[in-house]
């Protein structure tokens, strides 16, 4: 079995680190250069970085931000946002990103995976799915949870796998900055139907939700920002809970 990952998330809007509820109402939560490398200090596995508004406002991430945050970590490294295209991709991997993650533009064009994965290798390309439950079914969202389309979230996500995708990041747009635990059902049914690392997002609010969604969920790895960034759950603490519970990690 491969060793599950904790994964903290800077979602990034104006230069600095937010946390939101539910895609929206964002407060203030640092600086994301001193937030990375405190979690890369930590003892994170990775570190995902999102601009989360370079989509809607139809512009590129902040290339400088992300070479001043990739300079102070010495974890892998996926970034997010506004990537239309492959130089955006050979933009962001030269800024120090080692993986990208699509996610407005995958679905607009899904042919925008198989270029990634083409060119850089599938290990770079992680699909983001933001999803919501809608009518007892899950449907895949655009430009940060703004627009729904008509795709599903598990037809599109094996459609992705099928693409070159190296990974899927599903956030479950209900569970966001909830703090009532992960979508583990969803996640479920996306780690047994795909053959990809599946990376769970939204509604970690104590230890006992990392459990859940390794145990139950069968989630690769777990992702998680607020609790983090205000510090209910430190890094350290959680993997040492995680051990006892016999859960392996990194």
């Amino acid at each position: 079995m491969l060793a599950k990952r904790i994964i903290p998330c800077l979602d990034v809007k104006d230069g600095k680190t937010v946390k939101g509820v539910n895609f929206i109402n964002f407060r203030d939560a640092g600086d994301p250069v001193e937030l990375g490398k405190q979690y890369s200090d930590q003892g994170a596995d990775e570190l995902v970085f999102l601009d989360i508004t370079a989509s809607h406002e139809g512009r590129k991430t902040f290339i400088d931000l992300v070479r001043r945050v990739a300079a102070r970590i010495n974890i892998p490294f996926t970034v997010g946002g506004g990537i239309n295209e492959l130089k955006d991709v050979d933009a962001l991997l030269n800024a120090g990103a080692d993986k990208v993650s699509v996610n407005s533009a995958a679905i607009r064009n899904p042919a925008l995976i198989e270029e990634i994965a083409d060119h850089f290798g599938s290990q770079v390309c992680v699909t983001a799915i933001d999803a919501d439950w809608i009518n007892n079914q899950w449907i895949c969202y655009l430009n940060g949870g703004r627009i729904p389309t008509e795709k599903e979230l598990f037809s599109w996500a094996k459609e992705a796998e099928n693409r070159g995708a190296g990974e899927i990041l599903f956030t479950s747009m209900k569970h966001d900055g909830a703090k009532i635990g992960y979508a583990i059902d969803a996640l479920y049914t996306l780690s047994v139907s795909l053959g990809i690392p599946v990376i769970a997002s939204g509604g970690a609010g104590k230890k006992e939700d990392f459990r859940d969604v390794f145990v139950q969920g069968k989630a690769d790895a777990a992702l998680a920002a607020g609790v983090f960034h205000f510090g209910d759950i430190s890094i350290p603490e959680l993997k040492e809970y995680l051990k006892k519970e016999e859960i392996i990690i990194r």
